[in-house]
């Protein structure tokens, strides 16, 4: 389905309600930059580290896009579980799973704040840190980096601000180009973006990456950049 969130009038803040999640994936496609370009590069990288039996927990996994992809994709035998605290993403998401037959791919309505982390050998966040407030962030991170087993890796995707006011006006611009020419108009990307507005709160690269090193990560890179859209890889 296309998303027409944002053709009318909304006078609420952003959430992750039954009206986004109807159209969520198409929304990702035409809203986040090279999504299946990056989709594919991460499940290329966990294939290249995976072994049979290796846990991996996708934290907001929204409607499993990213779950099932790897799940057809990948060359071990994963234990795959998805989390996300909004009930219509979870019920696509289970709609999606059953239609694909991916039985072995565990869906837990929960918080990330509360869900117990641990003996994983990858924990993927695409997009989410940045709503969770910036406060609580670095806890969150430090579960994340605790949850890990040694050699485990933390791959994270965040839409990211820049030191350079200037360069960062610039970016924002270039990135509301795009999504014109992937057909959304200038009235729905104002409305979404006044509806993000302290609801999704990014952090510059710099910040993210000294985040993971303060919660223990001895190795955090970058992997892929678009404008002010980065994906990074933390190493336990």
């Amino acid at each position: 389905m296309k998303d027409r969130v944002f053709t009318k009038e909304i006078d609420k803040k952003f959430e992750f309600d039954e009206s986004v999640a109807s159209v969520f994936d198409d929304m990702l496609s035409r809203s986040v930059p090279f999504y299946k370009q990056v989709q594919d590069l991460v499940i290329d990288l966990i294939n290249l580290n995976a072994k049979d039996g290796n846990k991996l927990i996708d934290l907001g996994c929204s409607t499993a896009k990213f779950l099932l992809e790897l799940n057809s994709k990948s060359k071990a035998k994963l234990e795959l579980i998805g989390i996300d605290n909004s009930k219509p993403m979870l019920e696509q998401a289970q709609k999606k799973c059953i239609a694909y037959g991916a039985d072995n791919i565990k869906l837990d309505f929960a918080d990330i704040k509360e869900y117990p982390l641990n003996n994983f050998d990858f924990i993927i966040a695409n997009y989410t840190l940045q709503f969770i407030r910036p406060i609580k962030r670095p806890k969150i991170v430090e579960k994340i980096y605790k949850g890990l087993n040694s050699g485990g890796l933390f791959i994270f995707s965040e839409k990211v601000v820049f030191e350079d006011k200037k360069l960062d006006k610039q970016i924002i611009e270039l990135y509301y180009n795009y999504k014109k020419e992937q057909g959304y108009s200038e009235y729905e990307i104002a409305k979404k973006r006044e509806a993000l507005e302290n609801v999704l709160i990014p952090f510059t690269i710099k910040e993210n990456i000294q985040m993971c090193k303060d919660a223990g990560f001895k190795e955090v890179h970058t992997i892929f950049q678009w404008g002010n859209f980065v994906t990074f890889v933390g190493v336990k």
